[in-house]
């Protein structure tokens, strides 16, 4: 299949989040490559994946590559371009979409945007990042931490290394009237300029090189909401708009999915140019709902506040679902490692209306706290001595010497789980398998309906498109639940799915569910 053939992404199917570095190691050098995804693109198939996400390939000088150097090339450590086209190729094969992380917030301080534009106020990539002198900023009162306050900052304005060093070299300190650059995040991390038309052409080319000369399907979106800060954010409505005009004209039904995370409301705008954003408070408030047994019905509740503020926007929106991901604890660690609870926890994320993206080893139940390099170790292919597809990368990193959280001792490898049909891989995959074959579960535009059912323990929610309604009712308490239906007589009243059948029933009206089960009603 030609790589720039197109898959449809996001409308169907579930997503997987891969951080290349710590999936598989194809060449045994210690680090997870490009080919090592491709040498798992059966597993993914076999799992029911139908599209893909890779954290930052591009060019980098820091382990998560999320500091660019070269946009347009590809990491060595990661292999080469034609490596990425053959894993496109053979995605593609396997009908499942390839999305790449794009990360335009910022780029590293060696991209040569950057180096260029130290030289000074007359170089034209001056204008390709945000600079002010000591003095204005003092007048802004801009000195102190960044309103947005996603910044590890102090002072999110900085000055050049240049200017620096020649300062430390002379014992003094830079001079009133040498310009700072702007970093949000981290003074490595210089923020681009998009009030500079030249470089948003810039981004523009990028985009459309990928999309339409290498072949992926779309982008993820880093930090989308931090391109203007606060106070301007009526400004980042209007590029991602322009951008996603940029996209489509470039490849048609190609998908973004933005990281914006703020309150439903102020999330909705952005849905003007972008098909889909991640649900963050929902990945809260599930934890909340897993840990304590009972919903108390804040997440319908919350569910039916999000979608009238998308819809209200762009009545096609996807909601991007997630339990956890590179940026936050694992939810296997959130929840204890405890498998019932994160059966509990996949039965949500795969039924509850929108497009679920699987991070990387949650199938497994993998553990990870912060700091961030422990949330990103690798998969577990199997246990230690015979696992050559596991990447080392930790062993090699200066602050580790190795797993902390999951090892073969911790979590059971994939080799282990496959063979025992209780274990949570075959829980995700027989979740998955179903949910691919509903004509309404697999619908990540299917909007969410209410059951009118309201009892303890119990989390229950329609979901309705073109093809009809169904029911899921959910048992996230410990103990076995009996929950009476609603009397009325379009009610659906067929059990056509249940993650523990043997001891799940519906007679005259009671739905009987085991502890920490999950039923689907049509």
């Amino acid at each position: 299949m030609n790589p720039l053939t197109h898959i449809p992404v996001g409308g169907t199917g579930v997503h997987y989040e891969i951080f290349v570095r710590a999936f598989c190691d194809s060449n045994r050098d210690g680090i997870g490559d490009l080919n090592g995804v491709t040498s798992k693109l059966d597993y993914l198939q076999d799992l029911g994946i139908k599209a893909i996400w890779l954290m930052p390939i591009n060019t980098s000088g820091t382990y998560h590559k999320y500091d660019v150097t070269d946009y347009y090339g590809i990491d060595p450590e990661y292999g080469t371009l034609a490596d990425f086209r053959r894993l496109i190729d053979e995605a593609h094969q396997r009908g499942i979409a390839v999305l790449m992380d794009l990360v335009i917030h910022h780029t590293s301080l060696q991209h040569h945007w950057f180096q260029e534009a130290c030289k000074g106020p007359d170089n034209p990539y001056r204008q390709f990042y945000k600079w002010l002198t000591p003095a204005e900023i003092k007048r802004q009162n801009l000195a102190t931490r960044d309103i947005t306050a996603d910044s590890d900052e102090r002072n999110p304005w900085h000055y050049p290394p240049t200017a620096d060093k020649a300062a430390r070299r002379n014992r003094e300190r830079p001079t009133a009237d040498t310009e700072q650059y702007y970093g949000m995040f981290w003074s490595g991390m210089p923020d681009l300029n998009f009030d500079h038309q030249p470089m948003r052409e810039e981004i523009y080319k990028i985009a459309r090189y990928w999309l339409s000369e290498v072949g992926v399907d779309g982008f993820r979106l880093d930090a989308a909401r931090h391109l203007y800060r606060e106070a301007e954010e009526p400004k980042n409505h209007q590029f991602w708009e322009e951008f996603g005009q940029v996209v489509q004209q470039a490849k048609p039904g190609a998908h973004l999915v933005g990281e914006v995370w703020t309150r439903p409301a102020r999330v909705a705008p952005y849905f003007r140019g972008l098909q889909a954003n991640f649900n963050f408070d929902l990945a809260l408030e599930l934890i909340d709902v897993i840990r304590r047994g009972d919903d108390r019905g804040d997440v319908i509740a919350f569910l039916h506040d999000v979608q009238s503020a998308y819809g209200s926007v762009n009545p096609e929106f996807i909601d991007g679902l997630i339990l956890s991901n590179h940026d936050q604890n694992r939810i296997g660690s959130m929840l204890g490692g405890d498998l019932n609870k994160l059966n509990v926890a996949a039965n949500l994320l795969l039924t509850l209306p929108g497009n679920p993206y699987l991070y990387y080893g949650e199938e497994l139940g993998m553990l990870g706290m912060k700091p961030d390099e422990f949330i990103r170790e690798p998969f577990l292919w199997n246990i230690g001595k015979h696992d050559p597809d596991r990447a080392r990368w930790l062993a090699l990193a200066p602050f580790g010497r190795g797993a902390r959280y999951s090892t073969s001792r911790t979590v059971r490898p994939l080799a282990q789980q496959q063979t025992d049909p209780d274990s949570l891989f075959n829980h995700y995959k027989r979740l998955i398998a179903f949910r691919n074959s509903h004509a309404v579960l697999n619908d990540n535009r299917s909007r969410l309906s209410f059951t009118g059912i309201r009892q303890k323990g119990i989390v229950a929610f329609g979901r309705t498109n073109d093809a009809g309604e169904v029911w899921t009712v959910h048992n996230v308490s410990g103990t076995s639940v009996e929950v009476m239906l609603p009397p009325e007589s379009n009610v659906p009243d067929q059990l056509v799915f249940a993650t523990k059948p043997a001891g799940t029933s519906l007679t005259d009206g009671t739905l009987t569910l085991p502890a920490h089960s999950m039923t689907v009603l049509s």
